[in-house]
């Protein structure tokens, strides 16, 4: 109740225009933050999360979680991430759902503020790993309205969920007004021993 009542506050007060579509019942999916150009993008993910009632992980750097802020990042819902191996942090992320806990995993695809020709497949790799649906979380200041797009079940044919996601996505502007296009590395046949980066 703190948690929605302080989002109800922001959003009253904010320049930006929450929309968000519904979300599954079962409470549980990949939550996709994209374009990812500030680091206000975390002040945002988490004033829609609470506004939305959603219990919500995020992945951060390990460094992130040192004290003092360690606590904190937990709090918020925080998973140290080791950057040596995301394979582990994959397994670790299956074993939850599998046991039963319910939650929207936030992932940046961009994995980086700075422009990329390509996303991180992470998200794409977890959510097949663990069959949770995709959320395609947004923000764009063109209209300066951020908030939930659709919710998609990858079917693991890349090309085709990645031209559901660009169809989405066109157009959008990042807070600091740079756009993306969501392309993966496999989409062009090479491969990548990428990792799910954290929104940072």
């Amino acid at each position: 109740m703190i948690r929605r009542a302080a989002a109800g506050a922001y959003w009253a007060l904010s320049r930006w225009t929450y929309r968000s579509e519904p979300l599954p019942k079962d409470g549980a999916g990949i939550l996709v933050g994209a374009p990812h150009t500030s680091n206000w993008d975390f002040a945002l993910m988490l004033a829609i999360s609470w506004r939305a009632g959603v219990q919500v992980k995020y992945l951060g750097k390990h460094t992130l979680f040192k004290k003092p802020f360690g606590p904190l990042m937990r709090a918020l819902g925080g998973i140290p991430v080791d950057r040596t191996n995301p394979a582990g942090l994959v397994d670790e992320l299956v074993s939850r759902v599998t046991a039963g806990e319910r939650f929207y995993l936030v992932i940046t695809p961009e994995g980086t503020r700075s422009a990329s020709p390509y996303w991180k497949s992470g998200f794409y790799r977890i959510a097949r790993a663990t069959g949770m649906p995709v959320t395609l979380g947004y923000v764009d200041r063109s209209t300066m309205t951020t908030g939930l797009g659709p919710t998609l079940t990858l079917t693991g044919d890349v090309t085709a969920d990645m031209d559901r996601i660009r169809a989405f996505y066109d157009g959008k502007t990042g807070i600091t007004g740079r756009t993306t296009t969501p392309r993966l590395r496999e989409e062009s046949g090479e491969t990548a021993a990428d990792e799910p980066l954290p929104p940072t």
